[in-house]
């Protein structure tokens, strides 16, 4: 069992996030992010969604709403505190969640910190997969990976199509779609960067799954878009060596905080056994 732990724990020290006016020129076609954001027309978006049923697979480890009791549904409500908290002291709407390396759980605590957002009464979240290199939250969904990101980026499919609505719930979900040989140039594209502009005027929150920090630029570049950004790094596995060259990478800017993930199942537990069981006498 995994462990969201001292999760953005510089809370109220941290300054406006401020994203870059320009980005890289994406140079493939459909446009580029020199010629300014593009604008979405969002009349009547939610209404436009497909609906589709919340059937997670069984390996996915997903909380769960009608068992608020199970410990790490108390982590990712105790990380969903800390950043409504900032929400109040910044704008914080769109987040870039991202690890050093693979394998350390930031597919998990996407998922399951959009899932935990969207347990609040009004409060709608979109969970994006733009992971196109590698990308696995459809399958912990299982739903289709395409239409998604890529297919709205490559002009293949409206956003419309892509985003589907998760019946019963305050979360929609963007899978990262057809498979391309080029994810980086279609990041940079203008309507990549229009989707964090835009979006927050429909979702309290979007959480943005990405691929690792030291294995591409990809997620570097979404930072630049997004709100904030949270590393996932794996206790036991990531290396102090790691997480410093990664957090460098980000220059620092707009760094949230860390999630640590991957503790053994009694480490969590034995916090929890007072409280509930003098609960439930």
């Amino acid at each position: 069992m995994s462990r969201v732990h001292d999760a953005l724990r510089r809370a109220g020290q941290l300054p406006n996030v401020t994203t870059p006016e320009e980005a890289p020129a994406a140079g493939n076609g459909r446009g580029s992010a020199e010629a300014g954001p593009a604008t979405l027309d969002l009349t009547g978006f939610l209404e436009k969604l497909e609906e589709v049923p919340f059937t997670p697979a069984p390996e996915s480890h997903l909380i769960d709403l009608h068992r608020p009791m199970e410990t790490p549904s108390e982590e990712f409500r105790s990380l969903r505190t800390k950043l409504n908290h900032m929400q109040t002291l910044q704008p914080l709407h769109s987040v870039v969640i991202t690890s050093p390396s693979p394998a350390e759980g930031k597919s998990f605590g996407t998922l399951n910190l959009s899932l935990a957002e969207s347990h609040l009464a009004d409060t709608l979240v979109l969970c994006a997969d733009f992971d196109l290199r590698r990308p696995s939250l459809h399958n912990l969904l299982q739903v289709d990976r395409a239409p998604g990101v890529a297919d709205y980026l490559m002009g293949q499919a409206p956003l419309e199509a892509c985003i589907k609505k998760i019946a019963g719930m305050n979360l929609c979900f963007i899978p990262a779609g057809t498979v391309v040989k080029n994810p980086l140039e279609l990041l940079n594209l203008r309507e990549a960067r229009a989707l964090f502009q835009e979006l927050p005027r429909v979702f309290n929150w979007i959480f943005c799954d990405s691929p690792p920090l030291l294995f591409s630029a990809d997620a570097n570049l979404l930072s630049t878009y997004a709100d904030g950004t949270v590393l996932i790094v794996r206790i036991n596995s990531t290396t102090i060596d790691t997480i410093t060259r990664a957090v460098q990478s980000l220059c620092e800017n707009n760094m949230l905080g860390v999630v640590a993930n991957g503790a053994r199942a009694g480490e969590l537990y034995s916090k929890y056994t007072y409280y509930y069981s003098r609960r439930e006498e």
